[in-house]
């Protein structure tokens, strides 16, 4: 159960990502940086930060470039104590 959880928030993760990228390129309502924070920190970090790259989005904040990677990291940690 644990896995599919882990594979569904990245998957929102990245796809928060790729919707909000869109909609700044049309200008258009864009998806609050408070909501990208929260999918990262319920452990969609690593999926947000692929979407950051693919999508070059918010690769100039550096907040995003340096935070993402680091909940990543932790993500990761966490995936990993939880397997053993």
């Amino acid at each position: 159960m644990f896995e599919l959880y882990v594979i569904i928030v990245n998957m929102l993760g990245f796809f928060v990502m790729a919707v909000d990228k869109q909609k700044a390129k049309k200008g258009k309502w864009r998806i609050a940086e408070s909501t990208i924070w929260l999918v990262a920190l319920l452990g969609g970090a690593i999926g947000a930060m692929l979407g950051m790259q693919l999508f070059r989005h918010k690769t100039k904040h550096r907040l995003f470039r340096y935070g993402l990677p680091f909940l990543a990291l932790f993500d990761i940690v966490v995936y990993l104590i939880f397997y053993q």
